[in-house]
């Protein structure tokens, strides 16, 4: 198994223009174009054109690479059966890396053990960071239903 390289991408602000005009013609031709399947671009350079043919998904995928790079975020593209250490999944949910390890051992997040590493798998951890928002808008909603009910808000 290789090392996952999760390590994000982050444009310099003189590109942000760039990415942003190529996001609003990715994303006109998506419209235009949606009933296909594939979607053919041609790739050039000073001396060659060449056509390409790429899966609608993952001229979709670009598009979303492309509005939050444009937006100056950074990202990730992460394999949703990457394996992660303890300290890249830590980073991922910006937490320390022995809370981590607290919800490893609660059950919280699956994984499993190489030697006496963890290695916990994107998938995993995707779901569990889902799970975790879901139940905090819960808890939010609840609060503000209650501060309605009370007349606090």
């Amino acid at each position: 198994m290789t090392k996952t390289d999760i390590r994000p991408v982050q444009l310099p602000d003189e590109k942000k223009a760039t990415a942003n005009q190529a996001l609003t013609r990715v994303r006109s031709y998506l419209t235009e174009h949606q009933d296909l399947g594939q979607i053919h671009v041609t790739v050039q350079d000073e001396t060659d054109r060449e056509p390409l043919t790429l899966p609608r998904e993952a001229v979709e995928l670009l598009a979303t690479l492309l509005a939050h790079l444009g937006a100056g975020r950074a990202v990730s593209i992460v394999p949703s059966d990457a394996e992660l250490t303890t300290q890249q999944a830590a980073d991922m949910l910006n937490v320390s890396r022995p809370f981590l390890i607290g919800l490893l051992d609660a059950g919280e997040i699956g994984y499993r053990t190489v030697g006496t590493h963890r290695r916990i798998t994107a998938s995993s951890l995707l779901e569990y960071k889902r799970q975790d928002d879901h139940r905090r808008r819960q808890v939010a909603d609840e609060l503000t239903q209650l501060g309605q009910e009370m007349g606090l808000m």
